[in-house]
């Protein structure tokens, strides 16, 4: 009760009974103490095999004993009927193993749907692994097992420029964040409203929709992860499921928000059914809408065209906000804000008159800086001059077809 490391304050937490540390301690072993569970290779002399009551997944291919629900329910129970029905509910999915991501059952590959409960390895979650060795949350990288990866951004608001009536449902969402559970519980609207909130961002690209979502993760302290849709896309039937169903099952669990950037890629006008792929397609669809639907979390879509999107996905938005390009006032303060402190303007450098005669986007007008900035730095200068600035804004018009 007093002990100051990761494992007791994990206890602490959640109240483990003995049996859920048991279960906890069991599923610790492989990673932290293999050799511990040796014994169970006992075998059975009278039938010449390993005894089943141990459970328990192992072979020849095995180096160490991996304990499943059969190993936990001997240990606990033994013969008692009623010991191993408690055991069972340890992993029912309103137990705290699986509302918070912590123990699961892992079914063996050559296992029916329909095989028993118990006979899945007891696997701790690389998350709950980390905070029980470390005190920390796993942070987990880029795979097609987690197609998503953190935003961060040493930007603050006062780095983003945005339209006032834009900046100003930002910030709805901002109160959300701070607000939306003394909303739902202390006030009684759970009822009422659907958990989460599901945000459309949409606009010309360069606009700000990404930096806006890494600080709106930012200033509420949730990570923000970027979902990578070619890694959510399989070829294979029922695996984009599967992929999406991980995604938001680590989101739900650890409090994250997800941001889908160029979502009408997966997120598209569903087609009429004309083949299999076609069917296959919408249902990818149709199980994204439900888990938007149900995540309690904070969800934010951007999109460059938002009428490529879905129309059944307009009505399920709590907030659609656009991005346009920026005006005159808010260029000139892009122009300033990006220029570095260590850089001087050559005489003939007009900044508003630049403002004023080039559309251009946010990303856009740091592309330029950038080029003049190595220019100058390539001929041994701290002084940006006129021609390399225009030659920065004609290669950045030239991206978008336009004539500079």
């Amino acid at each position: 009760s007093t002990s100051p490391s990761p494992y007791a304050a994990f206890l602490r937490l959640h109240q483990a009974s003995t049996a859920e540390r048991m279960a906890l301690l069991l599923a610790l072993a492989p990673h932290l103490r293999p050799a511990m569970l040796d014994v169970f290779f006992t075998r059975n002399a009278t039938f010449d095999k390993p005894f089943t009551e141990f459970g328990g997944q192992h072979g020849p291919a095995l180096a160490q004993f991996n304990p499943t629900g059969e190993t936990l329910a001997f240990v606990l129970a033994g013969a008692d009927l009623a010991q191993r029905l408690a055991v069972c509910a340890l992993f029912d999915r309103a137990h705290w193993f699986a509302r918070h991501d912590v123990l699961r059952l892992l079914p063996s590959a050559h296992d029916t749907p329909d095989a028993p409960l118990l006979r899945g390895v007891l696997q701790v979650t690389p998350d709950a692994l980390a905070r029980i060795t470390t005190g920390q949350a796993q942070r987990p990288h880029l795979s097609s097992s987690f197609p998503a990866s953190r935003l961060h951004s040493a930007l603050g608001w006062a780095d983003l420029v945005l339209h006032p009536a834009t900046l100003a449902q930002v910030q709805e969402i901002t109160t959300w964040l701070q607000h939306g559970d003394t909303l739902l519980h202390g006030w009684g609207m759970a009822a009422r409203l659907r958990p989460g909130c599901r945000v459309l961002f949409h606009g010309p690209p360069g606009t700000g929709k990404t930096l806006t979502a890494t600080l709106l993760g930012q200033t509420s302290g949730r990570p923000v992860y970027r979902v990578d849709l070619s890694l959510v896309v399989s070829k294979y039937i029922g695996e984009t499921e599967k992929n999406l169903s991980r995604l938001f099952d680590a989101a739900q669990h650890q409090r994250w928000l997800l941001f889908f950037d160029e979502a009408d890629a997966l997120f598209g006008k569903r087609s009429e059914t004309r083949d299999a792929h076609d069917r296959y397609a919408n249902q990818e669809v149709s199980y994204l809408l439900q888990r938007i639907e149900s995540f309690d979390g904070i969800t934010i879509l951007a999109s460059n065209l938002k009428d490529h999107l879905d129309p059944a996905f307009a009505r399920r938005f709590e907030a659609v906000i656009y991005f346009p390009l920026p005006g005159v006032a808010e260029r000139l303060k892009l122009w300033q804000q990006a220029l570095p402190a260590a850089v001087q303007l050559a005489p003939g450098v007009d900044l508003a008159h630049l403002a004023a005669h080039y559309q251009l986007s946010g990303s856009a007008i740091v592309n330029v800086v950038r080029h003049a900035c190595l220019v100058a730095l390539a001929d041994g200068s701290h002084c940006i001059a006129p021609e390399t600035l225009q030659q920065g804004i004609r290669r950045e018009l030239a991206k978008e077809g336009r004539a500079g």
